[in-house]
């Protein structure tokens, strides 16, 4: 079929403006294969909804869509706070995409138990650590790395992204059993509950923390470490 110039131009806009909004490479939306396989979205792409402050029915007006993005912005004076999951899981399947603004952190928590007992998601839920490990002071320390199971456990490589670059993330957790992958290479796997979980965590800065790692079902986190981040594509899949 022949196209006038005119007509391409038109084309080539429309394209631009899907890809901008993630329409064109499936962001934040699900297959008919990932529906029959049990993939439920965690965010739709537009509002906050399923999504509040840790021990409060409302989210901080930092938080934001932006672009298909759910994104934390303190740069002027605003409320921002670690958001959770308004659902909890116990086995799951959590595949994301995040980006860091430069010298950026924030991260993934997961197992996080909203109580009045815990004033922060941390003193219950591990980390996955979302990082700029270029100039972030936390990249000199062995165990804050981006993709490290934060102050436990090393990974032995390293995949991620520069900063303002879009990382895909994937945590897999069953009966205890937990993988990190980020950019499709495993990070860390451990097992959590067991003897050796109890030792690295009492050698760890959450030693103090009586009910950090402890649970086996609790909420999704983001947090907020008060840099510029950006989560979207936010999928979760429960193992039966």
């Amino acid at each position: 079929m022949y196209y006038r110039p005119a007509s391409i131009k038109v084309l080539l806009t429309a394209l631009s403006i899907c890809l901008c909004f993630g329409f064109a490479s499936g962001q934040n939306s699900l297959t008919k294969q990932e529906k029959k396989d049990g993939w439920k979205l965690l965010f739709d792409g537009k509002s906050l909804k399923g999504w509040h402050n840790f021990l409060s029915k409302s989210v901080g007006s930092a938080w934001s869509v932006q672009d298909g993005a759910i994104h934390l912005n303190k740069t002027v004076k605003k409320d921002g706070g670690d958001i959770v999951t308004d659902g909890d899981f116990e086995n799951f399947e959590l595949t994301l995409e995040w980006k860091i603004a430069p010298c950026g952190n924030s991260g993934i928590m997961f197992n996080v138990v909203e109580s009045s007992e815990y004033k922060y998601v941390w003193q219950t839920g591990p980390e996955m650590q979302v990082l700029d490990n270029t100039c972030h002071p936390d990249a000199k320390i062995e165990k804050h790395r981006a993709g490290n199971l934060y102050d436990l456990i090393a990974s032995p490589t390293e995949s991620v992204k520069p900063a303002n670059e879009w990382n895909l993330v994937r945590i897999v957790s069953n009966k205890g059993r937990v993988e990190f992958w980020l950019n499709d290479v495993k990070q860390v796997e451990f097992t959590m509950f067991t003897p050796e979980w109890e030792a690295m965590i009492k050698a760890s800065k959450f030693k103090d923390m009586p009910g950090f790692g402890k649970f086996k079902k609790g909420k999704i986190s983001l947090q907020d470490h008060g840099d510029l981040v950006w989560y979207r594509s936010i999928k979760i899949r429960e193992i039966k």
